[in-house]
């Protein structure tokens, strides 16, 4: 039931890949294009960049949620399409998306319901879940009797439940509190440790790229193209490391970075150019 990684193969290989929404109509619009990243398993990777540059269009592309159309991505030698099939991996969302008429157990075990396990399965997987996000006491209980971050572990669990390879999550922590965002990442990183998952995760938060990831990709204003990646050097993630003067620097370094990208953008008065005479419109 369980996969295994295989370190000769990157987690996911993006090559070329372009999505344009209606395409071949007078509405197309292209959302990202010429993305080329590698990234390696065990990794973890953010993306980050300004609002609609393409960040959670990416991740469904890699999920095969939408469809390509160009290029090619592939997810540990496989096309996408056989990485959702197999179930390589989980993902997470900004909403907790829990049903509230199941339990907290019964909700971490819906995946593994699907995927045909026994009932003895899913009940040993669910408390083994509920362990590793500090929940052990909460898996009769139902969602809205939880906290909103309390909810986002019980969601980490369920994407986790039958250990993919690869956890995909679009800006998780975005709706919660500062104090319980730094604490659910600091889980976070714990959990995808024990694991050793590989994660792409879509944030707007330079805080949170700097502390989280092993590197940072900067996505250009649509279409959504790489503008750069920012390394990042830290290697023991512990709360303490907000306070660490390098993790002030690649803060620094990827502000930097999306204050270039920032630039590139028109502002909101300008004119836009006419199509037809390359001079600006009325």
């Amino acid at each position: 039931m369980e996969s295994t990684t295989d370190a000769t193969e990157p987690a996911v290989a993006i090559r070329g890949v372009v999505k344009v929404f209606g395409a071949g109509t007078d509405e197309a619009l292209t959302a990202i294009d010429g993305i080329d990243l590698t990234i390696a398993p065990g990794e973890f990777v953010s993306l980050i960049g300004p609002s609609g540059c393409g960040k959670s269009t990416l991740l469904r592309l890699i999920a095969d949620l939408l469809p390509l159309t160009g290029g090619e991505i592939s997810v540990f030698g496989k096309s996408a399409e056989a990485g959702r099939v197999d179930q390589d991996y989980g993902m997470a969302f900004q909403s907790a998306g829990l049903f509230d008429w199941r339990t907290v157990a019964a909700n971490i075990e819906l995946p593994l319901e699907l995927m045909g396990w026994s009932k003895a399965d899913r009940r040993a997987r669910s408390a083994e879940m509920l362990e590793l996000v500090k929940l052990p006491e909460f898996g009769d209980r139902y969602p809205w009797q939880l906290s909103g971050g309390m909810q986002q572990r019980v969601a980490i669990a369920r994407a986790l439940a039958f250990r993919p390879r690869l956890l995909l999550m679009d800006e998780p922590f975005g709706a919660l509190d500062e104090m319980t965002r730094e604490h659910m990442q600091n889980e976070l990183l714990a959990i995808v440790a024990d694991l050793d998952t590989t994660v792409v995760f879509v944030t707007h938060s330079i805080p949170e790229a700097a502390f989280l990831s092993d590197r940072v990709v900067v996505l250009s204003p649509r279409p959504g193209r790489i503008h750069s990646i920012v390394d990042v050097p830290m290697q023991a993630r512990t709360a303490e490391l907000r306070e660490h003067s390098e993790f002030f620097k690649t803060a620094t370094e990827i502000r930097e970075a999306l204050r270039a990208v920032e630039a590139t953008i028109p502002s909101a008065g300008a004119p836009e150019p006419s199509p037809s005479t390359g001079e600006a419109a009325e």
